[in-house]
């Protein structure tokens, strides 16, 4: 039993870090920042139409312990990203892998991804691990910001903490035996050639 759960975990822990958020592809095309008018106008904290208050709660609250340790502001939730993400995630659960949605049917929104074992991993954890990347986070301009040498070891991470996203919606779908965890952000980070923060 022991052998197993530790063999979940680091697949886990593998497919979290091998899946680079979405904003940083979109950057990689282009030196330009991502414009940010009129995409997602309206704003929400976090249970105002939310699916799952607590989820959105958990979600946000950990997005923003980090940020508030970096003096960051806080992100605010965002029913419509979240309605977007729980469509994908439920795409994606069903399928049993993982794949960033294109950049058109995202909205130009950034995207971080993760997948684990259904009912296995709290909410929290699951965020905590694009938060763990941070061990590897370089302060420099993006795609310089990784001390392994690849801005994708820290890619969720910086999404998490770039300072011009304003807002997050998140949703979790259970199916084939995995929970999956989709959050879209607005505006997206890992803009090419700018810092996090």
């Amino acid at each position: 039993m022991v052998g197993s759960k530790k063999r979940i975990t680091l697949v886990a822990s593998a497919m979290a870090l091998l899946c680079a958020t979405g904003s940083g592809v979109a950057a990689s095309g282009s030196s330009q920042s991502i414009s940010t008018s009129g995409a997602y106008p309206e704003r929400y904290s976090a249970g105002s139409g939310a699916a799952d208050i607590r989820l959105a709660a958990s979600v946000l609250g950990t997005h923003n312990n980090e940020r508030m340790r970096l003096s960051l502001e806080p992100l605010k939730w965002n029913v419509h990203l979240e309605q977007e993400a729980k469509q994908w995630a439920e795409v994606l659960s069903r399928r049993g892998s993982l794949q960033h949605a294109d950049r058109a049917t995202r909205n130009g929104t950034g995207e971080n991804l993760w997948m684990g074992t259904a009912g296995n991993w709290p909410v929290e954890r699951m965020v905590g691990m694009f938060i763990d990347e941070k061990k590897h986070y370089r302060h420099a301009s993006f795609p310089d910001i990784s001390r392994t040498g690849s801005w994708s070891d820290v890619g969720h991470y910086t999404q998490v903490i770039w300072r011009d996203t304003k807002e997050v919606g998140c949703a979790v779908a259970t199916a084939r035996g995995n929970d999956v965890l989709v959050c879209r952000y607005w505006p997206a980070g890992n803009i090419w050639g700018q810092k996090a923060y």
